[in-house]
């Protein structure tokens, strides 16, 4: 099951796990594949907690991070904004209408004294899509001894590619589409994600079996990892037969024991079938798949919605409101009803909790499977005769 990637990361299995969670990155690398943290979402400070805590569990195995460093910014033209400057931008018609959806949808006010700022989960993340602290963080990252920084919602500063380079780390970049590819070569990554329109988060609009060969072809010979629809051995399967070096995953790992994913938020995920996921600028103001809910419905297809804002003013808007939400869903039906996440459609067969762990070897003996399977029919229909 050995691709070039595991030799480049020092991995057994070339299943790289995407995960806002320690505990689930830390058990994928334990399993044998490269477990990757999100660090959007976390201050400087946080991420050095996080980085120190599964170094200690891992131990000498390779883990990353994965970092948003968009390419194009609200605001840049004007030199850059403050997160008060985009607060102040946000016109009042939008936050009338976020308001009055959790007015109607039953979503309490926060305690007195509780300001949206102390969100447990949501708290840090009012400032994502902000290019500097994106790279602030990754100055933590790079004096930790991770293998991999993938780069999304944009290629990689060419400096950044060098820092990492020098220190033995490896750069990934994300693409939606073959014209983003060059980008992210001109800037010296060394492995392209190739991320379809099944995957959850941030998606372009073309399939996988169109875009991953297309991609590989047009990189070759550098590796490319297929993201997107990706939560068994068959899929996976599919993946390598495709030209794919390994698969980038995520969903899967949202209904595991390790997830600290909300108690109700998994519910909803263990019920969704693969329809139950829109592609929606309802939650960051950017093209992302996440849970079809109200929240979404609303912003959407609601004749009165004024519209979603361009990023990351939509996801300020958003994060205030999904920390009401997730305080309310244990107690408010409306809650639970606009409480969302990035799924990709693959959540469909995500339908059972399971420990990292078998998850990982559940995916490589399906695919051993498959691979047996394959290679029975070859010899069944005279080997390399055609």
């Amino acid at each position: 099951m050995k691709t070039p990637v595991c030799e480049m990361l020092g991995i057994e299995y070339p299943i790289f796990a995407f995960s806002h969670c320690r505990d689930v990155v830390a058990a994928v690398s334990k399993a044998g594949g490269l477990g990757v943290l999100g660090v959007a979402r976390l201050t400087p400070e946080k991420l050095e907690t996080e980085l120190n805590w599964i170094e200690k569990e891992i131990g000498d195995r390779p883990y990353g991070v994965d970092a948003q460093i968009p390419a194009k910014l609200y605001g840049d033209e004007a030199g850059g904004l403050t997160l008060a400057e985009l607060e102040a931008r946000i016109p009042e018609g939008h936050r009338k209408f976020a308001n009055d959806l959790l007015s109607k949808y039953g979503v309490p006010e926060l305690p007195p004294g509780l300001s949206p700022d102390s969100g447990r989960n949501y708290a840090d993340s009012r400032e994502a899509f902000s290019r500097d602290k994106e790279l602030a963080l990754l100055d933590v990252a790079l004096q930790h001894r991770i293998k991999l920084i993938a780069s999304a919602l944009g290629a990689p500063p060419p400096q950044l590619v060098e820092d990492a380079h020098r220190k033995g780390i490896r750069v990934a970049g994300l693409v939606g589409a073959k014209k983003h590819v060059m980008r992210h070569l001109d800037a010296g990554v060394d492995i392209i994600i190739a991320q379809s329109y099944e995957a959850a988060g941030h998606t372009g609009d073309i399939g996988g079996m169109v875009l991953v060969p297309e991609i590989v072809d047009a990189v070759a010979p550098v590796p490319v990892l297929a993201a997107g629809g990706i939560a068994t051995g068959r899929q996976f399967a599919a993946a390598l037969a495709l030209g794919a070096q390994g698969a980038w995953t995520g969903s899967v790992w949202l209904t595991t024991e390790e997830a600290e994913t909300h108690p109700i938020l998994k519910e909803k995920l263990l019920r969704a079938t693969s329809s139950d996921t829109v592609r929606s600028r309802a939650e960051s103001g950017k093209p992302a798949r996440v849970l079809r809910t109200a929240w979404t419905e609303e912003w959407d297809t609601n004749p009165a919605s004024p519209g979603t804002l361009p990023s990351p003013l939509q996801w300020l808007l958003s994060a205030d409101a999904y920390d009401r939400i997730e305080r309310a869903a244990y107690s408010s039906e409306g809650a639970r009803q606009l409480m969302g996440y990035g799924a990709g459609q693959v959540v469909g067969l995500m339908n059972q909790v399971k420990p990292v762990q078998q998850v990982i070897f559940e995916m490589v003996d399906e695919y051993l499977s498959v691979a047996q399977r394959f290679a029975d029919v070859f010899t069944e229909n005279g080997g390399s005769d055609r």
